[in-house]
């Protein structure tokens, strides 16, 4: 079955796993401008014949994989109204030429031109087209969501808010559910579920072009499964070869090219899927000639009488990231002397640290509200040192126009804090609710990288880094096993000790994030995590990750 289909679907069917690069991420705006050029240069029918070959590929390899389908249990398939309905008789119709069992439900008929191509292709070929749903999908492989793709602007209604529920229900229990492009009922742009409506649950999306912030982030990182992007010839470096197709001339690859030339510049301003490929070459040398003070001294600062445990968590952290030297700075009485588990720290009173020798500061990290706070951190403001601000300190600058007015200015001079808020927090330095936030994830992480000229980490489901010269990325790592008290001053630290190991502030947030979400990856995946994972657990994994990915044995 798959030597047919790799036969019927060559270069164009290409599938790229967002872990292997920095991928673009690209809005409805974006891709609807992308579509219409390249239709104003391709054969007809040419985008949607791509994208249905594209994902007839990714089943017939799963299921080749599994087993999952046969003439007793085919591939059920739901074809929405418009051109996601289409694409999806485009998959049902290239799966039964190679073989593979599809059944086809089509509620409603399909409209534009595009769709009413694949049915009348579908039909051709003899595909098995009914307008209603089987009582139990018991006796089906796997399930195909292409119901409504992006674009959607009012909940889903009717029959396809119940296929959607259905759906959801078997993901979680069976698995195989495929969402072509986007899971219906999801918002491709904000990651969040349209008007709070139903939405299709998938254990795996093929998406179409180039991948869709909303993908990884909110709803979507849960809704979407694994995701998988087919650029169909118009994503940023895909090779463009139609192949030998029914459906497309000789001249088709010449006119993607043109078309993909057209949306470049649309791409490059696009927010990016984080990965290693934009942080890593910023990471120091570990030479044999280097010595503690090639890799500099974090100070971290915070520590309100009885609350030294966070700053301490923090800097444990950075140790573990690599920073030469790591300090404590506690502002409140009450602390031990030193760390038992790691001596290695050094724990002072604030008034008897030099912040202004170190390399780094990390502030705020139980640092607490009083006036004490206010002045330790009016005071790490002004000087000339690359700064993290977390926690308590975020809540001073909130509600503190002047500290406010410092960090802008400290970016407006070329030296950028970090903040690294959660989304109340970030509420809180916006002055709006944190629904307002959650709405538009993108759009406040740009507003407060310009309104606070910093770089902005804003944190919960799908990450988001960015700078205040428009710069931004989505963050894909990460799990619910994070969400336990003291990850987020675990990330200060590792944020804090890329920083002091002069590692620009970008791509300090960027590599921070990034390795913290995949430390909890990597020990969910050994079992110690989503449920009862201590933030402490993350430090010793970041290190081992940070040495077998970055600083490989050198023989």
């Amino acid at each position: 079955m798959t030597d047919a289909l790799s036969a019927a679907t060559p270069d164009s069917a290409t599938l790229v796993s967002p872990h292997d690069r920095p991928l673009p991420l690209l809005s409805v705006e974006t891709l609807r401008t992308l579509e219409r050029d390249a239709a104003a240069t391709l054969p007809p029918h040419t985008l949607m014949a791509r994208a249905g070959r594209a994902a007839a590929r990714f089943l017939a390899e799963q299921i080749a994989h599994d087993g999952s389908v046969d003439a007793a249990h085919p591939v059920w398939i739901v074809a929405g109204p418009g051109n996601n309905g289409g694409d999806a008789l485009v998959v049902a119709t290239v799966l039964h030429r190679a073989g593979i069992a599809v059944e086809v439900c089509m509620p409603s008929d399909v409209k534009p031109d595009d769709a009413q191509w694949a049915l009348a292709e579908a039909v051709s070929a003899g595909v098995s087209i009914v307008t209603t749903a089987p009582e139990t999908f018991d006796d089906h492989g796997w399930l195909v969501d292409g119901m409504f793709g992006i674009g959607l602007t009012r909940p889903l209604d009717g029959v396809f808010a119940t296929l959607a529920g259905r759906m959801a229900v078997r993901a979680r229990t069976h698995g195989r559910v495929l969402a072509l492009d986007v899971p219906s009922g999801l918002d491709s742009d904000t990651g969040n579920v349209v008007d709070q409506g139903a939405a299709v649950r998938a254990t795996h999306t093929v998406t179409f072009i180039g991948a869709k912030p909303g993908l990884f982030m909110a709803s979507g990182r849960d809704l979407a499964g694994t995701v998988t992007v087919a650029p169909i010839g118009l994503g940023a470096g895909e090779q463009v070869d139609v192949g030998n197709t029914d459906h497309a001339d000789d001249d088709a690859a010449a006119s993607t090219t043109a078309a993909a030339t057209t949306g470049a510049t649309l791409i490059a301003r696009a927010a990016t899927l984080s990965a290693p490929g934009l942080f890593a070459t910023h990471f120091p040398p570990r030479d044999f000639s280097t010595n503690k003070g090639s890799f500099g001294s974090l100070a971290v600062v915070g520590g309100a009488t009885g609350m030294c445990g966070a700053p301490i968590l923090a800097a444990r952290a950075a140790l573990y990231t690599g920073a030469g030297k790591v300090h404590v700075a506690l502002l409140g009485a009450g602390a031990p002397p030193y760390d038992p588990p790691h001596p290695e720290l050094m724990l002072h009173h604030v008034d008897d640290v030099p912040l202004a020798t170190m390399d780094a500061l990390s502030i705020g990290c139980g640092m607490g509200h009083e006036d004490r706070a206010t002045r330790v951190l009016h005071d790490a403001l002004a000087l000339d040192i690359p700064k993290l601000l977390d926690a308590d300190a975020l809540n001073l600058i909130a509600n503190d126009a002047s500290l406010a007015a410092q960090v802008k200015a400290r970016g407006e001079q070329g030296d950028p804090c970090v903040l690294t808020p959660h989304p109340l927090e970030a509420a809180r330095l916006l002055g709006v609710d944190t629904k307002t936030v959650q709405r538009d994830r993108i759009a406040a992480a740009r507003d407060l990288a310009t309104r606070y000229a910093s770089v902005v980490v804003l944190k919960g489901t799908g990450t988001i880094v960015a700078a205040p010269d428009g710069r931004l990325a989505i963050n894909p790592t990460g799990n619910a096993a994070l969400a336990t008290g003291g990850t987020g001053d675990v990330l200060g630290g590792i944020i804090g000790a890329l920083m002091a190991q002069r590692v620009p502030r970008y791509e300090a947030a960027l590599a921070g994030v990034y390795l913290h979400g995949l430390a909890a990856d990597a020990l969910t995946a050994q079992g110690d995590g989503p449920a009862g994972l201590t933030a402490g657990e993350l430090a010793p994994m970041v290190r081992r990750l940070l040495n077998r990915l970055f600083y490989p044995i050198r023989h």
